[in-house]
């Protein structure tokens, strides 16, 4: 690529380096265009390096360095032993595994100018074609308020996030409860990681997918107009958005609030405050429908414990031992065991239908 790119007019090579030339690029064609900053940005971002008195204009950036004596990186090419330049390497990994044209280009908004802007560069002249159709930047990620680096001795591994063995955690948590926080915050907003935000994301996935859980067991057998005709209307204008916040720049966040706005109906409907009837049978399987393909597939969780079949038998056990306490009036019997549960981490609840539900705290 590098090769391309001198035989097309674009680089030049100074004592076994190689810089690509910005000043000619921009003079025929729109080198910023993806961060709408112009070529005198570059110039207040460009690092103290070895070899600037190289460069015909500061603004150039290397495509191939000259590897010193005692440099760890070094291969051979046309111009001498040395390495690639930072911004030729994801060009040239890119072309190679993805084709000159992709879909989507990620990375953080602090790549855009100028490392983004080189790469559709350099690309542009090897390819003649724009790299990505879509570039998608996200924000930076802060602990309790503050930047996460290495000064500030406060980033954090997602292996201390699993086990919990980090200062700043007050728990271990799951995989799924850092995506289920992650998905909360639209991905070009700034990230806040909080051991308090944490729990209070575990919550909410916990809270969601319990409700979940739930919405699948319903039935209606109302195939007419629903008896709550503005409740129906209103679950179906919150499920009618999710489409439109996710083609608006993936708004997971929009996504997940109209779905706790609905979670509040599935729990009235099963806690019978609200008759299932309520909702036309076509609602009901709309919002059925929707919540799987919302929550499964596109952002795809899953709950956070998966009950083994010896688990869930013993569990089934202990709802029949205490119908049966209950059923012969042995209350010391039955309250010991929704107390023992609960102490475990474990809630016992009695339905207005007469049934025992289980699920954690």
């Amino acid at each position: 690529m590098i090769e391309q790119i001198i035989n097309a007019g674009y680089a030049y090579e100074v004592n076994g380096s190689v810089y690509f030339d910005v000043t000619k690029y921009s003079a025929n064609h729109n080198y910023g265009e993806l961060s709408g900053r112009i070529t005198d940005d570059l110039l207040e971002t460009t690092r103290n390096l070895e070899g600037q008195e190289e460069k015909r204009n500061k603004a150039d950036f290397a495509l191939w360095k000259s590897a010193p004596p005692k440099h760890i990186m070094r291969w051979k090419s046309p111009w001498g032993e040395g390495f690639p330049g930072w911004h030729i390497e994801c060009s040239a990994m890119a072309t190679k595994y993805l084709g000159p044209r992709f879909d989507i280009h990620g990375g953080g908004m602090d790549l855009q100018f100028p490392h983004h802007e080189s790469e559709i560069a350099q690309s542009f002249i090897c390819n003649h074609v724009q790299p990505a159709k879509y570039w998608v930047h996200n924000n930076m990620i802060t602990i309790n308020g503050k930047k996460m680096g290495k000064s500030y001795n406060n980033v954090i591994k997602l292996t201390e996030m699993f086990s919990g063995n980090h200062p700043l955690l007050t728990q271990a948590f799951s995989p799924m409860t850092i995506r289920f926080f992650i998905l909360q915050t639209h991905y070009r907003s700034t990230l806040d990681f909080s051991s308090e935000a944490l729990v209070a994301a575990e919550k909410g996935l916990k809270k969601l997918w319990k409700a979940f859980e739930n919405l699948k067991k319903m039935e209606s057998a109302n195939t007419a107009l629903p008896d709550n005709l503005e409740l129906d209307e209103k679950v179906n204008n919150l499920l009618g958005e999710l489409d439109d916040f996710m083609n608006d720049d993936f708004n997971t966040a929009k996504v997940l609030a109209n779905m706790f706005e609905i979670v509040p109906v599935i729990n009235s409907i099963k806690d019978k405050i609200i008759e299932t009837d309520a909702l036309s049978s076509n609602t009901l399987a709309r919002l059925k429908k929707d919540f799987s393909v919302y929550i499964e597939d596109i952002l795809g969780l899953q709950p956070l414990t998966q009950y083994n079949e010896a688990f869930t038998g013993v569990m089934q056990l202990l709802v029949d031992i205490r119908k049966e306490a209950k059923a012969t009036k042995d209350f010391s019997t039955s309250d010991k065991i929704r107390k023992q549960l609960s102490e475990l981490g474990i809630e016992m609840k009695d339905e207005k239908d007469g049934s025992i539900s289980w699920s954690e705290l």
